[in-house]
């Protein structure tokens, strides 16, 4: 059973993708739960939601055209104690050749590597040359505040300011 449930819907400009529900998120019921966590404040700081959205309020980002998933729907916890079993990578791909959005963003250099089946440290930030189906693929420096020492915010402005470039 996913922890958090799929945002997902046809024609979205882009799907970020996490690794897992953190514990906090799980409690709360919210993608990117906890305080602290810089995902809705960064989002809203370059652009792609009008206003400062709370986790809880996560619905409504479909509205933006905006999706959210995760490459392992029943792991709860941080991504370095990720339960390998409970990684589904071909279900992740499967949704998104399905929905087919514009881009997918994954939300840590750890969903990415699962996701792509390369070790993170052969992934660098920003666009990646892979691709899902006609989707592009970027991965963007984690907005958790336990990956604050690799934060910048400039992969993810640089996502925000190429969405709508054609594919």
């Amino acid at each position: 059973m996913p922890i958090l449930p799929d945002v997902l819907a046809p024609g979205l400009a882009i799907v970020f993708c996490g690794t897992g529900a953190g514990a906090w998120s799980a409690k709360v019921g919210a993608y990117y739960g906890k305080p602290g966590n810089k995902f809705w404040p960064t989002l809203h700081a370059v652009g792609l939601t009008p206003r400062l959205l709370a986790p809880a309020e996560y619905p409504l980002v479909l509205s933006f055209g905006i999706g959210l998933t995760d490459v392992a729907k029943e792991h709860v916890g941080q991504d370095d104690a990720i339960d390998l079993s409970l990684v589904d990578a071909a279900a992740l791909h499967r949704k998104i050749e399905h929905f087919a959005p514009a881009d997918l963003a994954f939300t840590s250099k750890k969903a990415a590597s699962l996701a792509l089946g390369r070790p993170t440290g052969a992934i660098p930030y920003g666009l990646q040359p892979d691709r899902i189906g006609r989707t592009r693929l970027h991965v963007l420096t984690s907005p958790s505040g336990a990956a604050g020492s690799y934060w910048s915010i400039e992969p993810w402005r640089a996502l925000a300011s190429g969405l709508g470039d054609p594919i």
